[in-house]
């Protein structure tokens, strides 16, 4: 059965024209009724009732039934009388346009794609430069995605050389981060799907091989929100330094993954990296890669408990080369990354 959609009733061209192109912002269409009377058959099932100031007398003359989700819209600034009519029509409150049009979007964004998923957001880091972090978070992302998880993996390193490559997906069509770095607002996830590349439940947003550019905070914030409406996991790869971009997602992880080489400079510069990090986030976690420091002295140093040892993987530069993923399934690394999962997703 096809799901109701919101009702727009106005007789006025240019406002219908804006109700319009406001509600293909948000992702979903209108039923449209020209004047009162033929809205009678969407009152009551509509999600959103959009009225237009124009109509509103005539339609609280028809005497329609009380119901939530009714908004009045006008693009007459300051009317003193639009209030009166708000109250008539069983309206919650007045739109002014164009002024309250991010407003009307996320209104309609909140019926259109009403939050079915709480995804899980984690941040992953490196404690140095060269970690692993990149490789860890597209491995999270690909076991994820293949164990049935809706999943967005997020390339917040626009130094990073993108992770699609890590992938072999760099060739992907689909959108990258310059494409949407101007979003603000709400953004319904099903149109960020669409435009980005996709394979299976996984989808990636990744880095342009251009000139580098900021993660504006408002772009990420549209991204990470419209992912938890939509996926069970975001997987977001942190650049090495904490711009505006990834502080915002460090502020909406469950739990931020640490990627520590087992060596005396490696634990040093991660537990730097942690400092940092606790900034602006709460929980942390350290992944130890193999080397001569105990896993719990690491864990000591850092103040984060240690929750696995990454296997080292023969010839994995080369894998990557060739322009294969990680190799995951049944070999070492997807064990891992399926115990850190599985371990992650019951802690939430």
């Amino acid at each position: 059965m096809m799901q109701p959609r919101p009702l727009a009733i106005t007789g006025d061209r240019e406002l219908l024209d804006d109700l319009l192109r406001i509600g293909a912002a948000a992702g979903v269409e209108f039923d449209v009724a020209q004047a009162p009377t033929r809205a009678r058959p969407y009152w009551n099932r509509a999600p959103l009732v959009v009225v237009g100031g124009d109509v509103a007398e005539d339609l609280a003359a028809t005497g329609p039934p009380p119901r939530q989700n009714v908004v009045l819209v006008t693009r007459a600034a300051a009317d003193p009388d639009m209030w009166r009519r708000c109250v008539a029509v069983g309206a919650q409150t007045v739109l002014e346009l164009p002024q309250a049009e991010r407003l009307l979007v996320e209104e309609l964004g909140e019926v259109a794609e009403p939050a079915t998923k709480a995804g899980l957001v984690v941040c992953v880091a490196g404690g140095r430069g060269g970690a692993g972090a990149t490789v860890l978070a597209a491995s999270l992302a690909l076991t994820a995605s293949r164990g049935g998880l809706r999943t967005l993996l997020v390339d917040a390193d626009p130094l990073g050389g993108g992770i699609d490559v890590i992938l072999g997906q760099e060739e992907a069509l689909g959108a990258r981060w310059p494409d949407i770095a101007g979003r603000e607002g709400r953004v319904s996830f099903a149109a960020l799907q669409d435009a980005l590349p996709t394979f299976g439940e996984l989808t990636v947003l990744s880095w342009h091989r251009g000139e580098p550019e900021r993660v504006p905070r408002e772009a990420m914030r549209a991204v990470l929100d419209a992912a938890r409406r939509g996926c069970d996991l975001v997987i977001v790869d942190l650049p090495r330094h904490v711009d505006d971009g990834a502080a915002e997602a460090l502020a909406r992880a469950a739990v931020t993954l640490v990627v520590v080489h087992a060596d005396l400079r490696g634990v040093l510069s991660a537990a730097q990296t942690a400092a940092l990090l606790r900034r602006h986030t709460g929980e942390l976690r350290a992944v130890v890669r193999p080397g001569g420091i105990d896993p719990e002295v690491i864990s000591t140093s850092l103040d984060a408990p240690c929750v696995g040892v990454l296997p080292e993987i023969r010839g994995l530069v080369a894998t990557l080369d060739r322009g294969d993923p990680p190799p995951l399934g049944r070999a070492p690394l997807g064990r891992f990354c399926s115990d850190l999962l599985a371990g992650l997703v019951e802690a939430a």
